[in-house]
């Protein structure tokens, strides 16, 4: 594989929590570079500081210190709607949980994440059903979450991260809820999306899951202590 450019560069990354008297650095001077197309996996224990560096990459979270340079803008000081503008518009998010809303219909929620961008689509239910098609399940667009397996359910979330087109994709755990076959398939379909000029980052405590990518970074205490590629 052969990345073009570097669309996310993290220089000297702190992130510090007070925590009643104690402080907690849950990220303690992290330096990174993602590239265009990059299939990374983030891998660590629990606290180990994984979280929060995903968290800080989809704009859901602002370091305490240290420069973000994302697209080649540097956005280490952007207000929260600027954040929230870049989140809703250039990063697509998928869940462990999925985090479908059970009353909407499935078309219903892929179409969410336009309510919340800027972006301008003249026939949201055609892109809507693209999205669909993309990932397999446009034939259900008009059931409900709970009348859809956890695969199902999961390609759906990913067809909703997919809608607005994203330049990355950032997926916290997203084959814990699977089961061994459900895992491959949506493992596959996420590989497929760098053919599309997807980057993709996902946290994962799976050593199979983290063989997908290209990429496996290790952390603990807040420090990137393993960074390699295949």
């Amino acid at each position: 594989m052969t990345n073009t450019s570097t669309i996310f560069r993290l220089s000297d990354i702190r992130r510090t929590y007070k925590v009643g008297s104690e402080y907690v650095h849950a990220m303690d001077g992290v330096d990174l570079e993602i590239d265009d197309r990059e299939f990374i996996a983030v891998i660590g224990t629990s606290g180990s500081g994984k979280s929060t560096l995903m968290h800080t990459l989809g704009f859901m979270d602002s370091p305490t210190s240290g420069q973000m340079v994302f697209e080649g803008n540097d956005v280490s000081s952007i207000s929260r709607g600027e954040r929230a503008l870049l989140r809703a518009s250039r990063i697509g998010f998928i869940f462990q949980a999925f985090n479908l809303l059970p009353r909407l219909t499935v078309i219903d929620n892929v179409l969410l994440p336009l309510t919340y961008s800027r972006k301008v689509v003249e026939d949201k239910h055609s892109a809507g059903m693209a999205a669909l098609e993309r990932v397999g399940m446009s034939h259900r667009y008009s059931h409900t979450p709970n009348q859809l397996s956890g695969g199902e359910r999961q390609r759906v979330a990913i067809a909703r991260a997919l809608i607005n087109q994203p330049r990355l994709i950032l997926a916290d755990e997203p084959t814990g809820n699977l089961d061994s076959k459900n895992r491959g398939r949506i493992m596959e379909l996420f590989s497929s999306l760098l053919d599309e000029g997807i980057t993709l980052a996902l946290v994962t405590h799976d050593d199979e899951v983290a063989e997908y990518a290209h990429r496996r970074i290790r952390m603990q205490d807040g420090k990137i202590i393993e960074d390699s590629r295949k």
